[in-house]
């Protein structure tokens, strides 16, 4: 049989819409489960579990922003420090794309369910565990060592967490409507942004400066496990997916779905990764990066860059979620690709607008990249998912995003933090439009892929 990146691809109005009132297949859709209390406690699991693994992601990110450099690179200058602090945020990114081979393959195999499960607890305890990890002033060397490996164990379970979740979604979902339930996992990072962001900026105006430092900066990692625990319950009630029970039942699972997507799906895990750089690029610019750029450099308070950064994420929520819905009416390319072209253009803004230094001007600059980026970001949680075939689809969606965090997340503060010391900050403006055109081109290069059969083989 072809595989589903063959599968012939509609132009011009969507025959799935149907006529209004006359029970097109899209209506069908909605009528026979969009609304069941399974497809609600899909939404929500999918949802749930994205926003706790992100929160543990990105508490790790503003703490890197804040205090990382001090606690435990104090030896080196201030700009090594931020460097090295940005490091190993960096590592996680590397890690991504082994935890989705890892968790990928077990997914393909054993199933999506189990597998969300096992990447949500690795990911849990990796994070209370750095908040438990003793600074360099009394570990020495082994603490920054300690805190690469466990943000190394972060980046596997991270690796795992996204494919599966979007599977998880895209699976469940009745026709026509993909685009919209595979927006709950990708509202995941909206969710734990804001939540992480206002977990640090209620302890900056409770505690003392020495305090954050020194203690109070632990306290969000720790929180991690409570939330872990409401992940896991809301997870385990949710039963496998139909195309994956589907696949079972026709003896369709490969013995290595990693090696069988390199050998036979290159071109779509390539492009797919390509198209998600941008994403990566505008987000990790537009709050870690600019968290630090605007405390260190611009002298702007750090309450008011969170209270900034918090202002902008709801930007991108809104993006996210009107692009994710959208693009079951307009397709996932078109809008992606209006997304990315706005993004090539803005890039070209955000850093005059940051350096003017005036709060309301950062939240322009901080939620129109935002914005942006929920645009492009909404419609990728069916998008990659559909490139692949049932049997391929967690490997292949799940490295696909993380091979494209790798070269938009992971260097994206290393390399704007270099740019604006030796070139000044026009210079990561023109750095972010520069990842914008990459990921046009990929876009441009691949098919439409809203009317797919998830089930082909």
């Amino acid at each position: 049989m072809p595989s589903s990146s063959e599968a012939p691809v509609r132009s011009g109005p969507d025959p799935a819409a149907g006529v209004p009132g006359q029970g097109g297949p899209r209506e069908r859709g909605r009528a026979e489960g969009g609304g069941t209390p399974e497809l609600r406690r899909v939404a929500v699991a999918s949802f749930v579990g994205t926003a706790v693994e992100f929160y543990d992601f990105y508490i790790y990110g503003t703490a890197a922003a804040l205090v990382f450099g001090d606690a435990f690179f104090p030896t080196l200058s201030p700009v090594n420090a931020v460097l090295a602090s940005f490091s190993t945020y960096a590592v996680a990114f590397v890690a991504r794309p082994l935890g989705s081979v890892l968790f990928g393959h077990f997914g393909d195999r054993v199933g999506r369910k189990s597998v969300l499960v096992a990447s949500l607890l690795l990911m849990g305890l990796s994070t209370a565990a750095v908040g438990l990890l003793p600074t360099y002033g009394t570990w020495g060397a082994w603490a920054p060592a300690l805190l690469v490996l466990l943000r190394f164990l972060q980046g596997i379970g991270l690796g795992g967490e996204w494919g599966g979740a979007a599977l998880l979604a895209v699976e469940h979902a009745p026709a026509g409507r993909r685009g919209r339930y595979a927006g709950f996992p990708q509202l995941g990072p909206s969710v734990g942004f804001f939540a992480a962001t206002g977990v640090f900026l209620l302890l900056s105006a409770t505690v003392s400066d020495e305090a954050f430092r020194g203690w109070a900066w632990r306290i969000p990692f720790l929180l991690s496990l409570l939330l872990v625990g409401v992940g896991l319950f809301v997870r385990v009630r949710v039963a496998e997916t139909p195309a994956f029970r589907r696949m079972v039942a026709e003896g369709r699972r490969g013995r290595a779905p990693f090696a069988t997507v390199v050998r036979r799906h290159p071109r779509e895990l390539l492009l797919g990764a390509g198209a998600m750089v941008v994403g990566y690029g505008l987000f990790y610019t537009a709050t870690t990066y600019c968290l630090a750029y605007g405390t260190e450099t611009l002298g702007v308070s750090r309450t008011t860059m969170l209270l900034a950064s918090m202002g902008a994420v709801l930007f991108l929520a809104a993006g996210t979620w009107w692009a994710a819905t959208r693009s079951d009416r307009l397709g996932r390319r078109r809008v992606t690709l209006g997304g990315t072209a706005a993004a090539a253009v803005w890039g070209l803004l955000l850093f005059p607008l940051m350096d003017t230094g005036r709060l309301a001007l950062i939240v322009v600059a901080l939620g129109g990249a935002m914005l942006l980026m929920g645009v492009i970001y909404g419609p990728m949680g069916a998008l990659l998912p559909e490139l692949f075939p049932a049997e391929l689809r967690y490997s292949g969606a799940g490295l696909a995003y993380s091979l494209g965090g790798v070269a938009g997340g992971a260097v994206a503060p290393l390399v704007a933090t270099r740019l604006q010391s030796a070139f000044g900050s026009a210079s990561v403006g023109w750095y972010v439009s520069s990842m914008a055109v990459l990921s046009l081109a990929c876009l441009l290069l691949l098919p439409e892929t809203r009317d797919r059969d998830l089930s082909r083989s």
